[in-house]
């Protein structure tokens, strides 16, 4: 391993590696796989539906909600990048709180992110399914859901590069969508695109102003948004498999800026400037339907369904990849079943074959369970992004100034004005936290993401103190 690798820096408190991991994994992934990873992983089916809602809360004000939710989740990306261009590691966060705070942090963080992946998987799945009998009438979901998950298993089953290849035309095809969404948007706003006439602000002013539903709609959208942006965590979990871990991730981290803005805080303001805030299609049907129906457009809906169809299917391949790695790497820290570590050829293939069938089973709650077991599944990893991202921060706190004082060289990425803007960050998290307690609506997910928190943690500590004990 190069002197970049996830071996720790001598002296530290806590020496964790999942460098054991990384070496038999095979490093396929190309420079544009990992560059469209990073891309299409901030372009999900939370921008091209659940915004909607957010829309609906706050109005035209919800320009302003994903900017501010976006300056966070760049904060969070910057400090994760930092870490992670130092130690390149297939567990990421994971392995930064495990170095960083103590091996019950690394397991907690790890073991949550991987549950929150694999629900996404079945949640990713039912989503597709449903598209798909729209077009098919008659057809079952299940049988869907079951196909799309065999196609992946294969994908992520066969090679790391296979994975690449799927997610980079994914990618492609979703930065295309969004890039002709906004020319589009921007030539019918200057009035030039033909049948179109400047809107001018009118719709940014009128029914209720910018603000119609005050300061409490600004707060809601500002929830909805913070969600929207998961994804781009992978990115880092990626790096780990490419040809040129540090300077991958790197740039993939250095991009994340004018990737934000452009896609998420361009997309909203074209969507509201466009189209009335309170237009019951752009909660209905999608901000996204509805600002292209308002263009006349023929055949919005098929349209914003087959971009739909592979945003979801984009973050299906993505998220069986990502947990099966995290989990391939707390193994190789002795934080998970010894069998679940297999790698075969280069691929974790047993992590792989567990997070799918654990994805197929929250597949089969909805259908089984659907009043009780699959909503407080739901809830249980509402809030899990926050906790990943407030371990992302105490562990960049905590590395930075380790780094600086024994590898200095290893910093190819620093965290803009620390350690000020960490703190910000972290208070801005604790204030998502307050008001998530505030509304009823994010309370109960709060709520339940804690006692996962909660119980992962207390397994964690056990753990560490028995290998303290044994150790002893």
């Amino acid at each position: 391993m190069s002197r970049n690798s996830a071996s720790p820096p001598t002296g530290s408190p806590v020496a964790v590696s999942d460098a054991r991991t990384d070496s038999a994994l095979t490093h396929g992934l190309k420079q544009r796989h990992l560059s469209m990873i990073a891309l299409g992983g901030v372009i999900g089916a939370g921008l091209f539906v659940g915004s909607g809602a957010g829309i609906a809360a706050a109005g035209p004000s919800i320009i302003i909600a994903y900017a501010v939710s976006g300056l966070l989740v760049m904060l969070v990306m910057r400090m994760l990048g930092e870490m992670s261009a130092a130690n390149p590691a297939s567990g990421s966060f994971s392995v930064h709180a495990e170095r960083a705070i103590g091996p019950w942090a690394g397991f907690t963080v790890g073991w949550a992110f991987w549950v929150l992946l694999c629900v996404a998987v079945g949640l990713e799945g039912i989503g597709a399914a449903k598209i798909v009998t729209g077009w098919l009438p008659g057809t079952p979901e299940w049988a869907w859901v079951a196909l799309f998950m065999v196609v992946f298993l294969g994908t992520n089953l066969a090679s790391v590069k296979k994975f690449g290849e799927f997610e980079f035309w994914f990618a492609a095809l979703k930065v295309v969508a969004i890039t002709l969404f906004l020319v589009l948007g921007v030539l019918a706003i200057l009035g030039v695109l033909p049948g179109t006439d400047a809107p001018g602000t009118t719709n940014l002013k009128g029914e209720g102003g910018f603000m119609p539903n005050g300061a409490e709609g600004l707060v809601i959208g500002l929830l909805a948004s913070v969600f929207a942006y998961g994804g781009l965590e992978t990115v880092t979990i990626a790096a780990a498999e490419s040809e040129n871990p540090v300077q991958g991730v790197a740039k993939a981290v250095r991009t994340a800026m004018w990737r934000i803005a452009l896609f998420y805080v361009g997309s909203m303001a074209v969507v509201v400037t466009l189209v009335p805030w309170d237009d019951p299609k752009v909660v209905e049907v999608g901000p996204f339907y509805a600002a292209l129906d308002h263009l006349g457009i023929s055949g919005a809906a098929e349209i914003m369904n087959v971009v739909i169809l592979v945003a979801l299917l984009s973050a299906m391949n993505a998220n069986i990849y990502g947990a099966s790695r995290m989990a391939c790497s707390l193994v190789a820290r002795g934080q998970g079943p010894k069998r679940l570590g297999r790698i075969s050829s280069g691929v974790p293939r047993t992590a792989v074959l567990v997070s799918s069938v654990f994805g197929f089973l929250c597949v089969l709650l909805s259908y089984w369970r659907p009043d009780d077991v699959f909503p407080w599944l739901l809830n249980m990893i509402g809030a899990v992004i926050l906790v990943v991202w407030i371990f992302i921060a105490l562990s960049q706190v905590i590395l930075r100034d380790r780094l600086e004082r024994e590898a200095p060289e290893k910093l190819v990425v620093r965290m803009w004005l620390f350690p000020v803007l960490t703190v910000v960050a972290l208070l801005a998290m604790l204030g998502i936290f307050v008001l998530m307690l505030r509304e009823p609506d994010t309370r109960d997910q709060l709520m339940a993401s804690g006692v996962l928190t909660v119980v992962l943690a207390a397994i964690g500590v056990v753990r560490q103190r028995r290998s303290v004990a044994v150790k002893g």
